[in-house]
């Protein structure tokens, strides 16, 4: 950190980024500062790999968030509240910033007091790593000049985030659409400018990993949107409905094109068509995404239309959650790979849906035992001499003497 104050304060949050955070902060010292003074933050939400000891190392001020709920808000809240910087530069802990993004930026903002936030261009760094990593590098693309809001890293100037009273710490997830709005409504606009802004690690390499990022968006959609509705503002209530309604038809298109093959094969045959169809008409939109390769844009497209399942389930958990007046837990589809002993199923998958929305039970009987790695929905009643196996979600109230297992947890009888 300078001895001076500084100009730009570069506020990194992380949660186990190991290596990535290793990159992010070097890309930080590697940027072209042309002698401009600066600091570096880093916010960490309890990680376990060491990340608070390897940011020190390298020279940053390493703050803890010591909250038995973390996430990317509170964490944000706390690095721009210690910077000291007029501007500050977020950047997540997989992101590597592009060297002359800053210069370029700053120079934007001081070409218009009445120009809040500036971000640029962000890419994957290592799109070939799977083929979830190839699509959603093109989720990325944005069309340059103004915008209804930024993502998480972005040039900001610490006057407007102080004026908005900083990131809503409630939210799990959309935390930077939320707070755009309330910059927008005192007055601020927002550029995305053509200029390479950061490389992205999104390390995604599995179909869990995939659903549950979808979850999770589907998760910020809705409760962002909500919030807007509210205000009387237009963020997110297109696609908030959009992505709900799709949801359904798709979670439905299966069982109705399985039935359809045994009843009236016309009929199965009319809902293939159509489906490709709208493939097709995707793939076409898309076409300025990624310009010569229409591979790709096929399949973008179809990642496009099945994130919508668990976008949708994202949504329904949300809903619940409001009903029951409970708190969804942080969803994190970055995991640790798995032992060799195989590889995950569909009730991994069902798994980590379903987990952000559970709670301890209110109600647990006598002598009841739980195995590990369970989770129990808030509301939920145990009886008692009753046995939960391990890994199991209860989203049910289970009888005395029960014996459950599987996701969702079935009652496999009385206990003996």
């Amino acid at each position: 950190m300078n001895a001076i104050e500084p100009q730009v304060s570069v506020v990194v949050i992380g949660r186990n980024e190991g290596e990535r955070l290793r990159r992010s902060l070097l890309s930080v010292q590697a940027c072209d500062w042309q002698g401009m003074p600066h600091e570096t933050i880093y916010v960490d939400s309890k990680s376990s790999d060491g990340s608070l000891a390897l940011a020190a190392s390298l020279g940053a001020q390493a703050l803890l968030l010591d909250d038995d709920k973390p996430c990317a808000a509170k964490a944000r809240n706390l690095g721009w509240r210690a910077a000291r910087g007029e501007f500050v530069m977020f950047l997540d802990g997989d992101t590597e910033l592009h060297p002359d993004f800053i210069g370029r930026a700053l120079a934007v903002l001081a070409d218009d007091p009445g120009l809040c936030a500036a971000w640029g261009h962000l890419r994957e760094s290592d799109p070939g790593q799977s083929i979830y990593t190839r699509v959603m590098d093109l989720d990325w693309i944005f069309p340059v000049g103004h915008s209804l809001y930024f993502g998480g890293n972005v040039l900001v100037r610490r006057a407007a985030i102080e004026q908005a009273g900083g990131f809503d710490p409630t939210l799990k997830a959309g935390e930077e659409p939320e707070l755009c709005a309330r910059l927008r409504a005192l007055g601020w606009t927002i550029l995305h400018i053509d200029a390479p802004m950061a490389r992205h690690d999104l390390a995604l390499r599995t179909l869990r990993g995939w659903a549950l990022r979808a979850f999770r968006s589907g998760i910020a959609y809705a409760e962002v949107a909500d919030r807007m509705r509210a205000l009387g503002d237009p963020l997110w209530q297109r696609e908030s409905r959009r992505d709900l309604m799709h949801g359904i038809a798709y979670a439905l298109l299966l069982p109705i094109l399985a039935l359809s093959l045994v009843l009236l094969p016309l009929a199965a045959v009319a809902l293939l068509a159509l489906a490709a169809m709208v493939l097709l008409r995707t793939t076409w939109r898309c076409r300025w995404k990624a310009p010569g390769q229409p591979l790709l844009r096929l399949q973008y497209a179809v990642h496009t239309h099945l994130q919508k399942i668990p976008a949708l389930a994202g949504q329904l958990a949300w809903r619940r959650s409001q009903r029951q007046r409970s708190e969804l837990g942080l969803v994190e589809y970055k995991q640790d790979a798995r032992p060799a002993s195989g590889r995950p199923g569909v009730k991994d998958l069902l798994a980590d849906v379903l987990a952000p929305a559970a709670r301890s039970a209110r109600v647990l009987g006598r002598k009841v035992w739980i195995g590990r790695g369970v989770s129990v929905l808030k509301g939920v009643r145990i009886g008692r001499n009753s046995i939960v196996g391990a890994n199991a979600v209860v989203t049910r109230s289970l009888a005395d003497n029960s014996r459950a297992t599987e996701v969702p947890a079935r009652n496999r009888g009385d206990k003996p």
